[in-house]
């Protein structure tokens, strides 16, 4: 069996990270019996979760994980779709990844608010408490110049949040009134857009990126169907739904 080691449940959702998150729903897509462990970043390659532990062989990131799913299960993500279709889905997934995710990271470790509700009061309680606020600043930081160095950081937080809300208008034209991105059945790409998608609708934070998503009711109705579809068994597929007076969402690092 796969042993697929994450950071945990948060707040409602499969995972804090969603990157772990898209490497849950690939391997339920591919129909791959996993057990889930948590862990640090650490203690994994690369210093970053999620990795897997297969028969001996390590697999790190979720995107080579995905490859490794292809080739040693033989499952084809994307069968049935067109080139074209291929295409759009990977160019989408680079739009949640490289850039839509930094504007998440934004929200969760840097608005300071936000931090304390979310990830500062989660993901430190095996800190001793003497070094907690130390271990919780430095990391605050170095969060904050990884956003400075991918550039999206270098911007007040309204103009970041304009660029990251077109993200999100683009996910919800994308979507439109189909099930999955690309028709009725899921392909891989919609387990990198879910695992974006939750993170930022995950209460109670709140934040001008979290309040554009949820205005799109097409996107809501995806993370429900997808986490009742998948996720039911784990107890998470009874995510409440989102009103306009709930607050905003906040899971951890990915």
């Amino acid at each position: 069996m796969v042993t697929l080691f994450t950071f945990g449940p948060f707040l409602g959702t499969p995972d804090a990270s969603p990157f772990v998150t898209k490497a849950m729903l690939l391997l339920e897509l591919a129909g791959v019996p996993f057990r889930a462990v948590p862990s640090l970043p650490f203690k994994a390659p690369q210093r970053m979760l999620p990795f897997i532990e297969d028969e001996g062989e390590t697999v790190a990131d979720s995107t080579f994980i995905r490859r490794h799913i292809e080739r040693k299960y033989r499952h084809d993500f994307d069968a049935g779709l067109s080139d074209e279709q291929k295409a759009a889905a990977w160019a989408i997934e680079r739009m949640c990844e490289d850039h839509l995710y930094f504007a998440l990271l934004d929200m969760r470790w840097i608005d300071r608010a936000n931090f304390e509700l979310g990830i500062g009061k989660t993901m430190f309680a095996a800190i001793p408490a003497p070094v907690r606020p130390l271990v919780k600043a430095l990391v605050r930081r170095s969060t904050a110049r990884r956003l400075h160095g991918h550039g999206i950081g270098r911007y007040p937080r309204p103009q970041l949040a304009e660029l990251a809300i077109r993200d999100v208008e683009a996910l919800a034209v994308a979507l439109g009134d189909k099930s999955f991105l690309m028709g009725d059945a899921p392909c891989g790409a919609d387990a990198t857009m879910f695992g974006m998608v939750t993170a930022i609708l995950t209460p109670p934070l709140d934040s001008a990126l979290r309040r554009a998503m949820q205005d799109h009711a097409n996107l809501v109705a995806y993370r429900d169907r997808i986490t009742t579809r998948y996720f039911a068994g784990s107890g998470l597929g009874s995510v409440p739904p989102l009103s306009p007076a709930q607050p905003a969402a906040a899971p951890s690092p990915g």
